[in-house]
């Protein structure tokens, strides 16, 4: 057992084996980001995606993957030397885990690895009860992917937030509006085939709830980055929410709602998902564009 990590679990109130696994997964989540400060990672880097949102800005679900993104493009850029921080990180909180970088047979502009630890063995580092340790099977893996955008489109903003476990440190993050841009994206571009990210919805309902702008700019970057905005086609808050109506048509929102269900503490959140729901949702949505990005081309 080791007092630090125990004193992150303090923070959750844990009702089933569910929840324990993925507290103890956001605890080795914010140990690597540590690891990732200690070794100056965010001079270069910014985090972004749902686990930003979750452990900066109080998303209320869990979020399985660390992703970030260059300040500027860099494709000479590895993340071979972060591993290790955040490995050694682990080991220095009495984590047994291991970091490996991802290699792929096709060079793109994303780099990944894993972070690949066994379950129950590291309960017991942040003193999790035996009796759900009892309920988790021997050879079960915790696996955390880890990913970077070595070539990001341009337009985003960032800022220094600060976490006080298990020491105080900073991270580097994109901003509300831009994390929404990239949120939105996601909704509007990602090649799922048919399988739906129900996270994504949720998100975009806890963006609307709090009134959070798109930085419109940073979006039509990405839409223009993946081919999805035809030549000479602006992005207006307009007809970005005619192609969220696009795409709530053609979601299966009982689908969506089975992806993300595991990661919520109520599923009686999920209980409005509907089509006529998400147009609703949709309504709320407002775009912004602001100056002084970082990233510029």
């Amino acid at each position: 057992m080791n007092d630090a990590a125990k004193a992150m679990l303090n923070r959750y109130r844990c009702s089933s084996v569910n929840e324990y696994e993925n507290a103890l997964k956001e605890i080795v989540q914010e140990i690597a980001l540590l690891g990732l400060w200690r070794s100056k990672f965010f001079e270069k880097a910014a985090f972004y995606g749902g686990s930003a949102l979750r452990i900066l800005y109080g998303l209320d679900r869990f979020s399985e993957d660390l992703d970030f993104s260059l300040l500027g493009p860099d494709k000479g850029f590895s993340l071979s030397d972060y591993c290790r921080a955040m490995e050694e990180e682990l080991k220095g909180f009495g984590f047994s885990a291991a970091v490996e970088r991802k290699e792929k047979r096709e060079k793109t502009n994303i780099e990944s690895a894993f972070i690949k630890a066994g379950t129950l063995k590291n309960m017991i580092v942040v003193d999790i009860p035996e009796s759900a340790r009892k309920k988790i099977d021997r050879g079960k893996t915790m696996k955390i992917k880890v990913e970077i955008d070595k070539d990001p489109p341009g337009g985003f903003h960032t800022e220094a937030k600060y976490l006080l476990q298990p020491i105080p440190f900073s991270v580097n993050t994109c901003t509300l509006p831009c994390l929404l841009a990239g949120k939105m994206h996601a909704i509007l571009c990602r090649p799922w085939s048919g399988r739906v990210k129900g996270r994504d919805w949720y998100d975009l309902v806890w963006y609307a709830g709090k009134d959070i702008p798109v930085d419109l700019r940073h979006l039509e970057n990405r839409m223009r980055q993946t081919e999805n905005l035809k030549a000479g086609e602006a992005l207006t808050e307009k007809t970005l929410k005619q192609k969220l109506r696009e795409k709530i048509n053609s979601v299966d929102f009982n689908s969506a709602k089975n992806d993300v269900e595991a990661l919520v503490k109520d599923p009686l959140s999920l209980k409005l998902w509907s089509e006529e729901f998400f147009m609703a949702v949709c309504e709320r949505v407002r775009a912004s564009a602001s100056p002084g990005s970082v990233g510029n081309r």
